[in-house]
């Protein structure tokens, strides 16, 4: 598909024919593709710390920190998260810690944490950007994946170059590690062009989990005042996406919203401590869902777990 078909394809005026027509497209792909098999991943904020790459949408950059707190949880506090989360019901886990972690002490702690994973949960890591020989690291100690994407805009709203943000994503699929990717984070003020320039970008990578994710604008941060796409919009550039890239596993939404699930969506996220897209620190006592709230939203739209 051609950045010009896409770009048509975004262009759809919300509410028409054409609309419907799109995401009743994009539904019956992921329904021949997914069946009716849904799937939660799950994510632990491990640290709430001012970051010095400073994302303008970030409620923790350093220079505009908005969360309600500041902490580092240690082990047993992840142990804790970890075992609930569990006992809802997951399918993949995700450690995540700002881009200033020290990778050492992430390495140490996500080889406590392997130990406690069931084997057939995957463990992916959403980290700060790293070198060949830390990718091989994650690797050895049970890391079967990594979440790590070029944003929009980024080197512009945030201080990363997009260069060290591309070099990451060439370490972690050397490694053998299965890279989850997203178009984010979408606000109004990001034209149709970029969008489509991102999705062809994501297009070149095998990719076999995908998701869009739209900016929430986070009181304190920079990018505030810009606002935040609605659902019609947002469900619309997950149908685009989702026909355009056409994953192997699974089709996201973050956060998690339902009218996207019409568009093809089998697969939503439970967050858990810091959250880059809220002001309190516990994002569980905010924002964030719990496996049994997304299996529930996968419910209401037919998606449901995979007998094992």
């Amino acid at each position: 598909m051609t950045k010009k078909e896409i770009i048509a394809m975004l262009k759809i005026r919300n509410t028409s024919k054409d609309y419907y027509d799109l995401i009743q497209k994009s539904n019956k792909q992921s329904r021949k593709q997914f069946g009716k098999v849904g799937y939660v991943f799950a994510q632990i904020g491990i640290n709430a710390e001012p970051c010095s790459k400073d994302c303008k949408f970030c409620s923790m950059g350093a220079g505009h920190y908005a969360l309600d707190s500041k902490w580092k949880k240690d082990f047993t506090q992840i142990q804790g998260n970890l075992k609930q989360l569990l006992s809802e019901g997951i399918n993949d886990f995700f450690l995540m810690a700002t881009a200033d972690y020290s990778i050492s002490d992430f390495i140490v702690n996500s080889s406590k944490i392997k130990k406690m994973l069931p084997f057939d949960i995957r463990f992916v890591a959403n980290v700060g950007d790293f070198s060949l020989e830390t990718a091989r690291k994650l690797k050895d100690i049970g890391y079967t994946g990594a979440y790590h994407i070029k944003r929009l805009r980024e080197g512009i709203d945030t201080l990363i170059k997009p260069e060290e943000r591309i070099a990451t994503i060439e370490n972690a699929l050397k490694a053998k590690l299965e890279l989850y990717y997203c178009i984010e984070p979408i606000g109004p003020e990001h034209s149709y062009e970029e969008i489509a320039e991102e999705i062809l970008f994501a297009k070149q990578y095998p990719i076999s989990v995908m998701a869009v994710m739209r900016r929430i604008p986070v009181l304190g941060t920079p990018l505030f005042g810009k606002g935040k796409i609605n659902a019609m919009e947002l469900t619309k550039i997950v149908a685009v996406t989702n026909l355009v890239i056409k994953p192997k596993r699974a089709m996201n939404v973050h956060e998690p919203t339902q009218m996207s699930l019409l568009a093809g969506v089998n697969q939503l996220y439970a967050e858990v401590g810091a959250n880059p897209r809220d002001i309190k620190s516990s994002t569980e006592k905010g924002r964030g869902f719990t496996p049994s709230m997304a299996w529930d939203m996968l419910a209401e739209a037919e998606y449901f777990k995979l007998n094992k």
